[in-house]
């Protein structure tokens, strides 16, 4: 899910065409909670930024960069967040996609659970290669319903189970509700395209590449290509292409259409909280995994360091503290979330990782957002920081990118791999700097342009130091 949702409406929006978004769920959550304007993933792709979020450790960390390694395999017995509310005498229940199911995380990471883990059964029926998108009509979904609607199902009954205890202090929870969409196939029930009519649906204004972006940072959005509706169609992927205007046109709706749906099934768990008087005593985070390309740039799903692949939504809601609604525009980080829940959860902060952490089984990467809830304008982060792998004629790559409030910079250079996991700078396939004041689509890319140099090798220097030297003054 990228951040196309009204209360993100302004300068932090994803793109300046779009028709109404309709959202009423997470807009009245966001009006109890920390809007974090500006959170952005440490890896734009399902394994690798949930891991990282979960752990809270960065991909360098947990040496997850793909939907196969398993972290606790490759990085480290790390703790994570709801194995962490586990060793606190929480009843910590999972369902849906939390941690990216199957091998990579030893399927669903079992360690992390009190009860047994739920998927919505017969995922599949809704799962195909055939379409990449398709309206669910009403006969088809009352007889089985679509997967997100299972696991809003699935929580209410948790919730109902676990409210007793609850209630009478006798013991705390931890619930992790993974709903699926927006993710491909854009599946949803019919209804939901009449808050998106075809007359409000319009095509990206900037379907071509930045200009001189470098070969190494496009992405041929295999993942999309893969679905039999677009195959048909032979698209290369290749940068300055595009789809036809009505396939376009057509995902954009469907998208729109599955993020509303996902939306209405939140919805009916926040209720259940509130029915169940557990509203006042509950912290409540949302978030997606990593934003998505829509067809800007001609490109689509996330594999990229761009901003709309980067940048996802966030927020978090504490009684007591957010009720009346805050807003930040401070640059965040989704391993930020990890040591927020537990100063949120009033237990013993986490200690900020060494350099290597591998042996070290709960510490963090990222800071606590409370700071922000006691003034969301404070000094914070001048810097956050993604990265995207790629290979070249069997070389390893891994693109290091760095968001500054008014720029992108990202670089391209060869990368070690096992056991080092570093990078090699002095082998570099490209290089990209974006001006968000001037380009806010990120349409022009300024590496080479002597007007920036200055700017450049200021930027150069910060992505090199890396993050640590960026850490809020608190």
């Amino acid at each position: 899910m990228r951040p196309e949702l009204p209360i993100y409406y302004g300068p932090d929006f994803p793109t300046p065409v779009h028709p109404p978004m309709h959202s009423p769920n997470l807009d009245m959550l966001a009006s109890k909670s920390l809007l974090l304007k500006r959170a952005y993933v440490q890896q734009a792709v399902c394994s690798p930024s949930r891991t990282s979020l979960l752990t809270g450790r960065r991909p360098d960390t947990t040496h997850v960069y793909d939907l196969v390694k398993y972290f606790r395999n490759v990085g480290g017995n790390f703790t994570t967040i709801p194995e962490y509310f586990k060793q606190q005498g929480y009843r910590s229940i999972g369902m849906g996609k939390i941690f990216h199911p199957g091998r990579a995380s030893g399927h669903d990471d079992p360690i992390s659970w009190t009860e047994p883990y739920f998927h919505a059964p017969n995922l599949g029926l809704y799962g195909t290669r055939n379409h990449s998108w398709r309206a669910v009509p009403r006969s088809e979904y009352e007889v089985q319903p679509l997967p997100d609607t299972q696991l809003a199902d699935n929580a209410i009954k948790v919730l109902r189970d676990v409210a007793p205890a609850a209630r009478s202090g006798g013991k705390n929870f931890f619930v992790a509700v993974g709903f699926h969409k927006p993710h491909l196939p854009f599946i949803f029930p019919e209804d939901f395209l009449a808050s998106y009519p075809t007359e409000s649906i319009h095509l990206p204004d900037n379907e071509f590449a930045p200009v001189n972006m470098p070969e190494v940072a496009w992405s041929g959005y295999g993942e999309l290509r893969a679905y039999l509706d677009i195959l048909k169609l032979n698209a290369s992927g290749n940068p300055n292409t595009s789809l036809p205007n009505d396939v376009v046109m057509n995902l954009r709706r469907a998208y729109y259409s599955a993020l509303s749906h996902t939306d209405n099934e939140l919805g009916r768990v926040l209720q259940e909280l509130e029915n169940l008087g557990l509203a006042n005593d509950t912290i409540i985070s949302f978030w997606g995994d990593h934003g998505w390309q829509l067809g800007e740039h001609g490109e689509w799903c996330k594999h990229t360091n761009f901003e709309d692949a980067v940048h996802a939504p966030m927020m978090i809601h504490v009684p007591g503290v957010t009720d009346k609604g805050l807003v930040t525009e401070r640059l965040t980080e989704f391993v930020d979330l990890f040591p927020t829940l537990v100063e949120a959860a009033e237990l013993e902060p986490l200690p900020l990782c060494p350099e290597n952490s591998d042996q070290i089984g709960l510490c963090r990467e990222g800071t606590s957002l409370m700071p922000l809830m006691r003034d969301p304008t404070m000094e914070w982060k001048e810097a956050v920081f993604s990265q995207y792998p790629r290979s070249k004629n069997g070389l390893s790559i891994m693109g290091y990118s760095i968001r500054t409030d008014q720029y992108r910079y990202t670089e391209w250079p060869g990368f070690s791999g096992p056991p080092a996991y570093k990078p090699e700078w002095e082998t570099m396939f490209g290089a990209e700097l974006y001006d968000h004041n001037s380009d806010p689509e990120e349409n022009y890319n300024r590496a080479d342009d002597p007007k920036y140099a200055t700017i450049r090798n200021k930027l150069r220097d910060q992505l090199r130091t890396g993050w640590r030297k960026f850490l809020p003054p608190v």
